[in-house]
């Protein structure tokens, strides 16, 4: 406490007024100026747009491989496994809301990304070692999307085919020029500046993913109450001709990838909570809306695993609306489609918004005079501002857009892939940081039971990743060699 008051005490030495907001770090006349605490402009963000930028990241294209994860695991597996990771992920996700400020959760500093956070609470080494995990993390999460969304599309144009010519009909088609038209769309998109501006893209592509997520149950629904669901069983696919106990094995190891990566949303939660308005504090309100979100996201979650795997069986494909288990009727497989792209279109830029505003920090401190760093060109249509171009933002981020692009087309391996992301960021961003940052911020004595217990919770999820990063990596490894990048056609 003592410290507590004499770093208040030099606070109003330096002429800032402590007493007029819960933060420390008040800026002098924030309310006169309709700033916040640490001069920027006001946050006006609430539990239901967190929510809303949640749901979006979280339900994407990993609710669509759930129902081939829970044939993997069975139902015993499969239903646990998406309770454990939902409760873990809301723990350590609360955990990580008391992150945003310090060194108090409340009256403390803004920690305005994930890495800063890290640095304030454990150092410079963790924080570099953070930064390299999650910006390659969120890049691959791009690449996931970039690969998903003209999976989808596809699914659209063999919808028809499908319908025109027979079932039986060869209709596969390259992916290249879909990805290249998602990539030209996210270009065009990355020119809004900030978080704070995509709400309403967020808005619109958390409704699209419960509309898409719906009508996949809705078939399965129907496809059960036909009668034609298929064979299921407890410990999912079985051991037998064809299929060895290794291949169950490195196929049960996969879905917990692609379980891991259905929940990996650490890596932006800081981001969004930046977006919150102070009072209530954001922290209280960023655990709202992970309650929220959290519970939405379990229960979509269960019913398109569970109907899934009820209406396809062992037999469940990778991608539930994009595998062709459905075929009619096939204008709702169409709009499902549709809804997965639009999604897809929105969740891309919530994860590469803090890839952008990383890259555009570092060239603001190194050149901070540059015009072409700092300079903004209005575009207007009469005297209506449409949007604002800046230099750096347009190069920079329009080539971020081509890489992912370039290698989405090099590697489209959808469950392999997603498996890989879930296993390599999970652990590290989504349980190892923030319950060292809690351990730190908190004190906890090193070997006290408390510690025992998260630092066995942190070996737990780590061998859980290793292993399914194990075998996400021999997926990969299997589809390389029997598919040539840049011609792959689905």
């Amino acid at each position: 406490m003592a410290g507590r008051k004499d770093e208040e005490s030099q606070q109003e030495d330096n002429g800032v007024d402590v007493s007029a907001s819960p933060a420390i770090f008040q800026f002098p006349n924030a309310e006169k100026l309709d700033v916040d605490d640490d001069g920027k402009h006001r946050r006006t963000g609430t539990a239901w747009t967190a929510s809303a930028h949640i749901i979006t990241t979280i339900i994407g294209s990993g609710v669509l491989s759930l129902a081939w994860a829970t044939a993997q695991l069975g139902w015993l597996g499969a239903i646990a496994t998406i309770l454990i990771f939902s409760s873990t992920m809301l723990f350590t996700s609360n955990l990580l809301a008391d992150c945003y400020r310090s060194p108090h959760p409340v009256t403390g500093k803004r920690n305005y990304t994930y890495m800063e956070a890290v640095q304030a609470n454990l150092g410079r080494v963790s924080c570099i070692t953070c930064g390299i995990l999650q910006y390659t993390n969120l890049g691959g999460f791009a690449v996931g999307y970039t690969i998903t969304a003209p999976i989808s599309m596809i699914a659209f144009q063999k919808s028809n085919c499908f319908h025109k010519k027979g079932h039986d009909a060869s209709c596969k088609f390259s992916n290249n020029p879909y990805m290249i038209g998602f990539g030209i769309c996210e270009i065009i998109l990355s020119q809004i500046p900030s978080l704070h501006e995509l709400t309403w893209s967020s808005t619109i592509a958390a409704i699209m993913s419960f509309a898409y997520s719906s009508i996949g149950i809705a078939l399965s629904i129907a496809r059960i109450i036909a009668g034609k669901g298929g064979k299921t069983t407890l410990t999912g696919v079985e051991i037998g001709v064809g299929f060895t106990a290794a291949d169950k094995t490195w196929k049960v190891l996969t879905a917990l990838g692609d379980i891991a990566f259905a929940y990996l949303i650490s890596q932006v939660l800081i981001d969004i909570q930046d977006t919150l308005k102070s009072s209530p504090p954001e922290n209280k309100v960023m655990k709202k809306a992970n309650a929220i979100s959290m519970l939405t996201t379990t229960i979509f979650y269960l019913m398109c695993g569970c109907f899934g795997y009820a209406a396809f069986g062992n037999d469940a494909p990778g991608n539930m609306l994009t595998g062709f288990g459905f075929y009619e009727p096939f204008w709702l497989v169409d709009l499902a489609n549709i809804f997965i792209v639009i999604h897809l279109v929105g969740a891309f830029q919530i994860l590469a918004q803090p890839v952008y505003k990383k890259i555009e920090s570092l060239s603001i401190s190194k050149w901070p005079n540059s015009a072409f760093v700092k300079a903004e060109y209005p575009i207007k249509i009469g005297s209506k501002t449409l949007i604002s171009l800046n230099p750096l933002r347009l190069t920079g981020r329009t080539t971020f857009v081509i890489l992912v692009t370039v290698l989405a087309m090099a590697m489209p391996f959808f469950n392999d892939v997603i498996a890989l992301l879930g296993a390599v960021g999970f652990w590290p961003l989504s349980i190892y940081f923030p319950i060292q940052m809690y351990i730190a911020q908190n004190r906890i004595k090193r070997w006290s039971f408390k510690w025992l217990m998260l630092q066995l919770f942190n070996l737990l999820f780590l061998l859980v990743s290793i292993a399914a990063g194990a075998a996400s990596i021999q997926g990969i490894s299997h589809g390389l060699h029997t598919s040539k990048p840049f011609q792959f056609k689905v």
